[in-house]
């Protein structure tokens, strides 16, 4: 007998409209099969008194580097890969069911992912954050030259420069595996410098985003703090800009132009903003603010580990805070996000023939603000996840 799993009597959100109602849902595999009142199935749930969600999308995290940044130099090879395995279960049982890797693990990661071989949310992922010489991903000291922590080959090298090699350090990572291609066009805050340096040429941006569509229709994602780095990667058709934490008018005006989606990563900057670069909570603030009445898409990326995984759901509660409201930051942690990732086809909302990733919170109400402390089931792929 074909195994129903009926969630029963629960509050399921809407989230593109933010409305909830009371309604039953029917899972058969990994799929929605059914969303309605007075269904049945053969097996039941009771999600009385409890809030139906789609399962959470992360668009920018690290899930393999939360170890080997406290030691680079003393850390074995192995242990990037391995540290992933607590990480993405730590982030499958906060209900985070799929999430783009910003850099650090590689195509055997996901295999392992893929095969089963370890519990975590699908991944997509980027393997390194290339960018040009002298950039924040090219490491250089004066005492030993050029150093890479994460040397391997299934990393490919990351550092090119001009356009001939903009298209040939895509092709590197496109032969790794990479779905995604993770470009920095700023400094790091976390280092400390440059965040309103520009890194690459127009030129460079621009055969990096031509090749990436060439290969397989890949699209590109910028790390970028400051205004002018953003309005050079979203005029260069660039899918996402990362952080965006010091936008401006002029800026904002080339993203909504582009259709250029916005991951504001606001952990970085309000999960603990007195030990932010001094006015940078604000900035990422305000730069919220014009986002949101420019009509700029927003979707949920945490950049964690700059933030223990564990707080992964924080950035809902910043998203909200910022101006997106509860619905709306739930929003862009599910459908929206699905959105940007090209898999709103697939999952994202609670619809009929959507995978059933799914997260039964306590209570009805849509806040944000304590969402880690209200999850009572996470289904992935049509399956409960041990808690």
């Amino acid at each position: 007998m074909t195994r129903r799993l009926l969630l029963q009597s629960g509050s399921v959100l809407d989230v593109d409209s933010g409305e909830v109602r009371t309604a039953d849902v029917v899972l058969v595999g990994d799929r929605i099969v059914d969303v309605g009142v007075g269904l049945d199935g053969n097996e039941a749930i009771d999600c009385g008194g409890g809030l139906i969600v789609p399962g959470f999308i992360d668009c920018h995290t690290h899930v393999c580097i939360a170890q080997t940044r406290l030691d680079p130099f003393g850390s074995p090879r192995s242990v990037r890969p391995l540290s992933a395995v607590p990480v993405l279960r730590t982030l499958l049982r906060l209900g985070v069911t799929t999430v783009r890797d910003a850099w650090g693990a590689d195509a055997g990661v996901r295999m392992a992912v893929e095969k089963g071989w370890i519990d975590g949310p699908e991944l997509l992922i980027s393997l390194r954050q290339v960018g040009t010489t002298g950039g924040i991903g090219d490491l250089w000291a004066p005492r030993t030259g050029a150093i890479d922590f994460f040397e391997d080959p299934s990393l490919p090298d990351p550092i090119f420069d001009g356009v001939d090699g903009a298209r040939a350090v895509v092709r590197r990572m496109v032969r790794a595996g990479a779905d995604w291609i993770k470009v920095t066009a700023t400094g790091s805050m976390a280092i400390g410098k440059g965040v309103h340096d520009v890194e690459l040429t127009a030129d460079e941006m621009s055969a990096l985003v031509e090749e990436a569509r060439r290969r397989g229709g890949r699209k590109v994602m910028v790390h970028a703090h400051g205004a002018r780095a953003v309005e050079l990667a979203a005029r260069a058709g660039a899918a996402s800009i990362e952080h965006g934490t010091y936008l401006d008018e002029a800026a904002v005006a080339a993203m909504a132009a582009a259709g250029t989606w916005y991951v504001p990563t606001l952990s970085v900057t309000q999960s603990d903003p007195e030990h932010a670069p001094e006015g940078a909570a604000e900035a990422h603030r305000e730069s919220m603010r014009l986002a949101i009445d420019a009509g700029l898409r927003i979707a949920m990326g945490t950049d964690n580990p700059v933030r223990p995984h564990t707080e992964a759901l924080w950035e809902l509660r910043h998203l909200a805070a910022a101006g997106l409201g509860d619905a709306g930051a739930l929003r862009a942690a599910t459908i929206d996000a699905a959105r940007l990732l090209d898999l709103a086809d697939d999952r994202g909302e609670i619809a009929v023939g959507k995978r059933a990733d799914l997260v039964l919170l306590d209570g009805t109400s849509l806040d944000c603000t304590s969402l880690q402390d209200r999850i009572r089931r996470v289904i992935h792929n049509g399956a409960e996840v041990p808690r």
